[in-house]
């Protein structure tokens, strides 16, 4: 897998990914990314979604995955005009999967239009995750999906390995930080946190709406 150019929006702002973690063959960091991922399948599985929307699906690893796992169910992913998002979209189609610039603050979709809506490793980067979270709700009937890196332990850890050490840790495009208690604080305002894992250093939430 080619690791993708970091992500940027038109304003030149750093949005997406700085560093490859799906296709990294640092052997730690594929130790963490097969919890990180197979924790997120547990979930996905028992959500066993009817529908799905993924806001800032990036260039479209994981919503690609769930739409042939799924399919002939509708899935649709969202994420900003950026070269390196679109050139992945065109590799990974399905055909139960559409693909959709947007921003996440207010999606123009039906109340209840999807079953479930995730947003992984997204929501340290949007301007305000209360309204984004608010709007995925809206727009999903019974579940949604979510994680973030875990606070401060994420930025302990990239001081620890020297990284973004002017930054204090705090990797380039990360404007929100939550710890575990405070992550689930903010998806318990629109349903129940049913699930709350801490694959390392990671938060993850499924929430019933």
């Amino acid at each position: 897998m080619t690791p993708p150019p970091v992500t940027v929006d038109d304003s030149g702002v750093v949005t997406g990914n700085t560093y490859d973690k799906y296709g990294s063959n640092n052997p730690v960091v594929k130790r963490l990314m097969a919890r990180f991922e197979a924790t997120l399948e547990e979930l996905f599985a028992q959500a066993a979604p009817t529908s799905l929307l993924d806001v800032g699906c990036g260039e479209g690893v994981l919503v690609h995955e769930w739409a042939k796992q799924i399919a002939p169910a509708r899935v649709v992913g969202i994420d900003l005009e950026e070269p390196s998002i679109q050139a992945g979209w065109a590799e990974r189609q399905a055909e139960n999967l559409e693909y959709k610039i947007m921003h996440a603050e207010n999606l123009p979709f039906a109340d209840g239009e999807f079953d479930c809506a995730t947003a992984i490793e997204v929501l340290e980067h949007v301007p305000d995750p209360a309204h984004t979270v608010a709007e995925m709700a809206r727009c999903a009937q019974r579940h949604l999906l979510v994680s973030v890196p875990r606070e401060p332990l994420w930025r302990g850890l990239n001081m620890a390995r020297g990284a973004y050490v002017k930054e204090l840790g705090n990797t380039p495009g990360h404007v929100n930080h939550w710890s575990k208690r405070s992550f689930v604080e903010l998806l318990s305002r629109h349903g129940e946190v049913i699930e709350a894992r801490s694959p390392f250093p990671w938060t993850m939430l499924l929430v019933r709406l």
